[in-house]
């Protein structure tokens, strides 16, 4: 058994992010659990072609640590290169242990501590846990009749299967959300023939996507600063875009027309456009950003079908009009099980109640990283802590410092657990569920931002609101236990 100081799940943004804050603050030892054999979380995971980040460069990176990027976008590629580069240069690869997935995490009451064991039967013992497992890591598989079924090649966009060869093949893609426009153009670039279905049409601006040239990169890599304005133009674009969603009515209506604007300039077939044309709220779904997804739906060889679908079946696709859609090769791009958070993990809490109870009708944490019940237990990229726009790297630095802070004040007050009080954890979701009103995603629409309608996921007020809330770290949201009465325990 490894004793430590925190345990951090998870070696993407957030717990990268979350080691480089402890270090900071002069808080651990801490070890790194990450359940395959690299760091990069999501971006180690999603490999299918044309994978990148519809945020700018600028923004999607670390504010401690700028990256001379060679694109206003990066793709998967190089933002797991930034990764790999961020791990060295904070010197955290000896804090990793790989090939470490977490089964159970179980929390005694006498000791004050936590009992981290993984798949493979290897046991952590940790004061503190934090979690940052991120909301995009299990792929989601559709519920139709027949799904298994296939006879040939069938995987999801999250598990690409490169030994599979496209060209000369009939592929059929199931969805249109945020992976699929990026991956579908390159699909039908090298099938022979390729058959997008699709629930409901995404609302999609325009992606200017120009390589920086060797000026701004030298320019960048000498004047670390010089990245600021690009980057602050980048966050007050995204805080526009998400006034329209949090309910700004002029700016969503625009933002309506923006979206619609792009798709007539590229489609003028009267059928196609009306295929193409969301029916609920912009913003009750995320906005895409695409160079060349309507010019795909123009070619000969793809076919935009619009009938829901039935079943799977072992040579193609059902619709319920009754048709089959014979393919030679199946795609999900049908997202991620975002709303399980924590899952697959086990989390048992005081008095032996499990997370998965304590979530039952809904998640819900104070700050989206704290859970009444649960002391020395926090969660990155938790509950309302997602985005509508802007760079999801922003909001991991701010939990992270707050976790940190949090830490070394219990630290410095010799305290030994913290644990949210009800009643702090209740006044925030108030809050959440006050402002989620007048969003675009409780606007009646389906959307894996919501259970049962509720917004679960989304922060639903402005991101630099969202930065100034967690610049308040304050021990009297938390009841508290002090370090020696568990120090007495372990000596008896």
């Amino acid at each position: 058994m490894e004793r430590v100081d925190v345990a951090i799940i998870g070696s993407g943004f957030g717990g990268l992010g979350m080691a480089v804050e402890l270090q900071k603050a002069g808080v651990g030892p801490f070890v790194i659990l990450e359940r395959e054999d690299r760091v990069g979380g999501t971006w180690r995971d999603n490999t299918y072609p044309g994978a990148a980040c519809d945020v700018t460069s600028v923004l999607y990176s670390f504010s401690f640590h700028p990256y001379v990027w060679s694109r206003k976008f990066p793709t998967q590629p190089e933002i797991l290169e930034y990764i790999e580069e961020v791990v060295d240069a904070y010197g955290l690869r000896p804090s990793i242990r790989f090939d470490a997935e977490v089964a159970d995490v179980i929390y005694s009451e006498r000791t004050g501590r936590w009992t981290v064991t993984l798949s493979d039967g290897r046991v952590f013992d940790a004061r503190v846990v934090v979690s940052s497992v991120g909301q995009l890591n299990r792929p989601a598989m559709p519920q139709i009749e027949g799904v298994g079924s296939f006879d040939g090649p069938a995987f999801h966009s999250a598990r690409w299967e490169h030994n599979v060869e496209l060209a000369g093949k009939r592929v059929g893609i199931i969805g249109t959300g945020a992976s699929v426009i990026q991956f579908g153009p390159k699909v039908a670039e090298r099938a022979d023939s390729t058959m997008i279905f699709q629930r409901s049409a995404p609302y999609i601006l325009e992606k200017k996507d120009p390589a920086n040239s060797p000026l701004k990169q030298r320019i960048y890599g000498l004047i670390k600063k010089a990245q600021l304005p690009a980057r602050a133009k980048t966050f007050l674009f995204g805080e526009f875009l998400g006034m329209g969603i949090l309910g700004n009515k002029k700016i969503r209506k625009r933002l309506t027309d923006l979206c619609v604007t792009n798709m007539e300039e590229i489609i003028s077939d009267p059928q196609l456009r009306a295929q193409c044309t969301p029916d609920y709220e912009v913003g009750c779904k995320r906005v895409l950003f695409a160079e060349d997804w309507y010019q795909t739906l123009l070619r000969d060889d793809v076919e935009l079908v619009t009938q829901s679908i039935a079943s799977i079946t072992p040579n193609g696709v059902m619709t319920s009009d009754g048709v089959t859609h014979e393919c030679d090769v199946l795609i999900y791009g049908t997202g991620f099980e975002a709303t399980g958070f924590l899952q697959p993990m086990n989390v048992v809490g005081a008095q032996g109640k499990s997370l998965e109870e304590r979530w039952e009708d809904g998640a819900s944490a104070y700050r989206g990283v704290a859970v009444s019940g649960f002391p020395n237990f926090f969660i990155l990229y938790g509950p309302n802590t997602n985005l509508g726009s802007n760079s999801i790297i922003y909001m991991l630095e701010s939990q992270a410092r707050y976790v940190a802070s949090l830490l070394a004040k219990a630290q410095g007050a010799a305290l030994g657990t913290l644990s949210v009080r009800p009643g702090s954890e209740r006044s925030w979701q108030e809050m959440i569920d006050r402002f989620s009103g007048p969003t675009s995603w409780v606007s009646g629409c389906s959307s894996w931002y919501t259970t049962g309608g509720k917004n679960t996921n989304n922060w639903p007020r402005a991101t630099w609101r969202y930065r100034q809330l967690m610049k308040d770290v304050d021990l009297l949201d938390y009841d508290v236990k002090p370090l020696q009465s568990f120090d007495k325990v372990s000596a008896s």
